[in-house]
């Protein structure tokens, strides 16, 4: 659980983000006493959307309060329900005046949370008694985790599917659509939405003590709600890590789409093979964009394979709970061609531009086979098939696989080690990098796609597994070494003395890093060094090794490492990641170890 946060104060937090909302689009107003944040409506609109809740769940409801979506949004404590008094305010700041338009009035959309119905609707019974327009009332419950016995009185939750409503009532109301129509259509979304949520662990509130974490490493909790509710059901993993998403995506899907008759305890919405659905994919806070990207492609993939065709993909942050590390799907079941309100105009409402801070760009089209977007490069692994006077016999080539086989395996067995290493650099990286540029070269080994190489050719080839699979500086670095290597074993005749050193001086060309520098150059400098200078094999790699346990507190003088600051990665008594990758690489490639 993430339990620290960059804030001033956490009594003043929320009203300083509705005011730093104010400052993202001057069309807005806040009323801060009351907590409203507002637009004057537009003579043309005939209706006015109200919403709001507790705050910790931005950009809901404020973000998206703006042209094209919501009037006013009400914001309580975090995780706490505004009043019907701060409600009431909103209503008188945003509500079309008596007899202004014909079908004009205000529609209050409230997620159904007891406290939320209550204060909302203590608001909407005091406005009524006034002669005012219509104040409507529409609650949206979108959750299909919690099953019917243990929801009798309370119904669903409403969570992230109730953006979705927002968006296309208010564009509706946007291009100047009655408020009997806004409702109606309002109420279609509301009733054809199911929305299910996971996680790896609760969201901490500031000001509040670190709560315990509920989770094990490997463990995710499916159906936990906004507020840290506890959910319907936990998964876990193997070897200490989370379930794959391959593995709970479909089980998400299964509790979005089961029928009634198949789930009598869910099936909330029924999504038959052939219905259109709009998908969105929802950052519950905590989430990298990395992470949301990959949820999104991996939803898109197992709802398809269900036979339900996909018309919108959305996906961002659109209803948080704080920094709560997981994210929530929702479809939105289209209607059908004979249908009100027409399929065609829900999609152009989701597609029409707004001004909100919350509200991110829509392609506007549907998915198109993931295959007619992806391209490929031919590999260069082809490029230098040409046999060439370095070749060797099949027993030598033989050895040499096999001690790339042994480098490769090493480095993956080093990995949690390298990894702890990098970690208290701070970003962790160089274990799974090396790892990964292993694999790849195991690929290809495996795959035969070096068998027969000279090996100039199979330096090439490894060269494009590192720029390829490694990426990042590392990546470069080898890369640009053995591509080097491969010029260099044909200038110098297959003599790897001279054909390392030239790899190494076209390597100087493209990093300052020099000995000592606390970087991989360390000990493969020595090393090449060491064999230029007619040194055997066995002590350049002893010599390798030494230079490697040298960089323990050695000060950073290139790479990342410089930017550590005093005390940083140096100072720990730790060796440099990579330059210790080397080494066992080293050992691996000469010893066998």
């Amino acid at each position: 659980m993430a339990s620290k946060h960059l804030i001033n104060s956490p009594s003043s937090l929320v009203n300083e983000s509705l005011e730093g909302l104010c400052i993202l689009n001057p069309e807005l107003k806040l009323h801060r006493d009351a907590r409203v944040l507002y637009r004057p409506v537009s003579s043309r609109q005939k209706v006015a959307l109200i919403c709001g809740g507790g705050a910790g769940h931005e950009p809901s409801h404020a973000g998206f309060v703006g042209k094209g979506l919501l009037t006013a949004a009400v914001s309580g404590n975090i995780f706490a329900s505004p009043s019907g008094k701060q409600v009431k305010t909103a209503v008188e700041l945003v509500h079309p005046a008596k007899g202004e338009s014909q079908g004009s009035g205000t529609l209050i959309i409230v997620k159904n949370y007891t406290g939320d119905v209550l204060n909302f609707g203590l608001a909407r019974e005091a406005l009524s008694s006034q002669g005012l327009n219509p104040v409507r009332f529409l609650t949206v419950g979108d959750d299909v985790a919690v099953p019917r016995s243990r929801i009798t009185l309370v119904g669903r939750r409403g969570l992230a599917g109730t953006v979705l409503l927002y968006k296309i009532a208010g564009a509706l109301a946007a291009q100047g659509g009655a408020l009997d129509e806004v409702e109606s259509i309002g109420k279609y979304v509301s009733d054809n939405l199911a929305t299910i949520g996971v996680a790896t662990g609760h969201s901490h509130v500031p000001g509040t003590d670190r709560g315990k974490d509920v989770l094990a490493e490997d463990e995710i909790e499916v159906g936990m709600g906004i507020h840290n509710e506890p959910g319907v059901l936990r998964l876990r993993g193997k070897n200490g890590s989370p379930p794959p998403l391959s593995e709970v995506i479909p089980k998400l899907v299964d509790m979005l789409t089961v029928s009634e008759q198949d789930d009598n305890e869910r099936g909330w919405v029924p999504f038959p093979s052939g219905s259109d659905v709009v998908l969105m994919v929802n950052n519950l806070g905590g989430l990298s964009p990395l992470e949301l990207s990959a949820a999104s492609l991996e939803a898109t993939k197992v709802i398809q394979s269900r036979g339900l065709n996909m018309k919108r993909v959305l996906s961002g942050s659109y209803m948080t709970s704080l920094n709560m590390p997981g994210f929530s799907l929702t479809l939105l079941k289209l209607p059908k061609d004979t249908q009100e309100p027409s399929r065609g105009l829900l999609l152009s409402l989701i597609d029409a531009p707004a001004e909100a801070s919350g509200w991110g760009w829509v392609s506007g089209q549907s998915p198109v086979s993931l295959s007619s977007q992806l391209t490929t490069s031919q590999s260069a692994t082809t490029s230098s098939t040409t046999q060439s006077p370095e070749n060797q016999n099949q027993e030598q080539a033989q050895k040499t696989i096999d001690a790339i086989r042994r480098a490769c395996n090493a480095l993956i067995r080093a990995e949690p080690e390298l990894t702890r290493m990098d970690t208290v650099a701070g970003d962790g990286d160089c274990g799974l990098t090396l790892k990964a540029g292993a694999e790849g070269v195991l690929s290809l080994i495996d795959s035969k796609e070096i068998t027969g190489l000279s090996l100039s050719a199979a330096c090439v080839a490894i060269a494009g597994v590192a720029e390829d699979r490694m990426g990042g500086t590392s990546g470069g670095l080898y890369s640009i070494f053995f591509s080097a290597l491969a010029q260099g074993l044909h200038q110098a005749s297959f003599k790897w003395p001279q054909a390392l050193l030239h790899a190494l001086e076209k390597l100087y060309t493209y990093t300052r890093a020099r000995p000592p520098s606390r970087t991989l150059v360390d000990p493969l400098d020595i090393f090449i060094v060491s064999l230029q200078a007619g040194g055997d094999v066995n002590g350049a790699t002893k010599k390798a090794e030494e230079a490697a346990h040298a960089t323990r507190g050695m000060v950073a003088k290139a790479g990342r490492a410089v930017y550590s600051g005093e005390g940083g990665e140096g100072e720990q008594g730790e060796m440099d990641p990579g330059a210790w990758g080397v080494a066992v690489l080293l050992r691996a490639l000469v010893v066998g170890e």
